[in-house]
């Protein structure tokens, strides 16, 4: 699994991005096991994920309406399967109404980026 913190900062929200190759259901819980073992990860206000297998796409958005589904977008964007990406972000006291689906995306980008 690869973990890059601190890709985004906005308003006292911190943002980071992970991901793993994965082939099922059972892989993406086990990804998500592993970084949630990391108490900083655990204690995440949201760690929204997708990924896209050959049976479909899979998605949560934990907590963060609609996160799920951008990531997805990039995704599909991009042409990426297999591949889980986990944006993680913790609350930092301000709303930041739509700016948080661009900086999903823009982690997603990063993470790509540096795939």
């Amino acid at each position: 699994m690869r973990v890059i913190e601190g890709v985004i900062r906005d308003r006292g929200s911190r943002y980071a991005v992970s991901g793993a190759h994965v082939a099922s259901r059972a892989d993406v819980d086990d990804v998500l096991k592993a970084l949630k073992k990391k108490k900083k990860f655990a204690k995440a206000t949201h760690n929204s994920w997708a990924v896209l297998l050959p049976e479909g796409p899979l998605k949560s958005d934990d907590g963060e309406a609609g996160a799920g589904n951008v990531i997805l977008q990039v995704l599909e964007g991009a042409g990426v399967q297999n591949h889980v990406v986990i944006v993680t972000r913790w609350f930092g006291g301000k709303h930041l109404g739509g700016d948080r689906f661009r900086h999903v995306a823009e982690a997603v980008r990063v993470y790509l980026a540096e795939k």
